[in-house]
C-alpha cells in the first residue's frame, strides 16, 4: 500500500533551493492541493521574480513568467481571458509586498477570483540577503548591517493585516510550514484557497511564514527557531478575512 508519494502536480527533478529553505514545502502543499482538487488539467501558475523564479520549472501545469511584482496583474488577464481555468501566483515578499504591492492591493480590491501563495521569508533571498519590506525591526540583512532602523525605514509591511481592511478580498490567512502541526493547518489553507477559486469566490491570498537559513547565516535548525521566536509574534498566525463564512 502507498502512504507517501510525490504529488503529479510536480516535476521529478531536483530543486535549486538552499538546504533548510521551506519553499519546496510549500511547492509541495500546493500541488497536494492541485492533485486533490482535480484540477492540474487546467491550472495555471505564475511564476514572481525571486528565489521562485523558477517555479515553472517544478510544477507540472502551464506556467507563466511575469515582470516582478507583477504576478497578480498578469493572472488577472489570464483568468478574465481564460475564467474556466484555475490561476495562480506564487511569489515571496520581495516581489509581492515591494514593487507589487499596487498589483496585489488592486487585485484583491476588484475581488478578482484568482489564488495567490505569498512566501515571507523577512528578507530578499535571490540577491544577497538585502533588507524587505517584511525585514523585521532590529533585523540584520546586507543593507541593514546594525539592525531595521524603523525611524529611518519604517515599519514592516504586514500584508494580511492591511489587506484584510479592503472590501474586495474574500480570504486571507498567515500559515506557517516550521513544523508538522504548521505544515497541516497550512494545507488546509492553500487546499481552501484553491477551492474558492473553483467555486468563483474571489480573491484569497494564503501568506507562508517561511525561512532563509543562507542570508539569516543559520543552520536550518536554527532557522526554524528564529521563525517561531521571532517573525510568528510579529506575524501572527490565523484567518484574517474569510467572507466565504459571512455568505452562510
Amino acid at each position: 500500500m502507498i502512504v507517501f508519494e510525490k504529488p503529479k502536480s510536480l516535476v521529478d527533478m531536483p530543486m535549486h533551493y538552499c538546504p533548510g529553505c521551506t519553499h519546496g514545502i510549500i511547492h509541495r502543499l500546493v500541488a497536494e492541493a492541485i492533485d486533490e482538487l482535480g484540477i492540474q488539467h487546467k491550472t495555471i501558475g505564475i511564476a514572481s521574480v525571486g528565489c521562485s523564479v523558477f517555479a515553472y520549472n517544478y510544477f507540472d501545469c502551464d506556467m507563466v513568467q511575469a515582470a516582478h511584482g507583477r504576478a497578480p496583474a498578469v493572472a488577472t488577464g489570464v483568468k478574465r481571458a481564460n475564467p474556466e481555468n484555475i490561476v495562480f501566483t506564487y511569489q515571496g515578499d520581495g516581489d509581492l509586498a515591494s514593487i507589487g504591492t499596487a498589483e496585489t492591493v488592486h487585485a484583491a480590491a476588484r475581488n478578482e477570483n484568482i489564488t495567490i501563495i505569498f512566501v515571507n521569508n523577512a528578507i530578499y533571498g535571490m540577491t544577497g540577503g538585502q533588507m524587505a519590506p517584511t525585514s523585521l525591526p532590529g533585523q540584520v540583512t546586507q543593507t541593514s548591517p546594525y539592525g531595521r532602523d524603523t525611524t529611518q525605514v519604517g515599519f514592516p509591511v504586514k500584508m494580511c493585516e492591511m489587506l484584510s481592511k479592503v472590501d474586495g478580498a474574500t480570504y486571507l490567512e498567515r500559515v506557517a510550514v516550521n513544523n508538522v502541526r504548521n505544515v497541516r493547518n497550512a494545507k488546509k489553507a492553500i487546499k481552501k484557497a484553491f477551492q474558492n477559486q473553483v467555486e468563483g469566490k474571489g480573491f484569497s491570498l494564503i501568506e507562508v511564514l517561511s525561512t532563509c537559513p543562507t542570508n539569516w547565516g543559520k543552520n536550518p535548525l536554527d532557522s526554524l527557531k528564529w521563525q517561531e521566536d521571532n517573525m510568528t509574534p510579529y506575524y501572527p498566525l490565523g484567518v484574517y478575512k474569510d467572507s466565504t463564512k459571512e455568505e452562510k
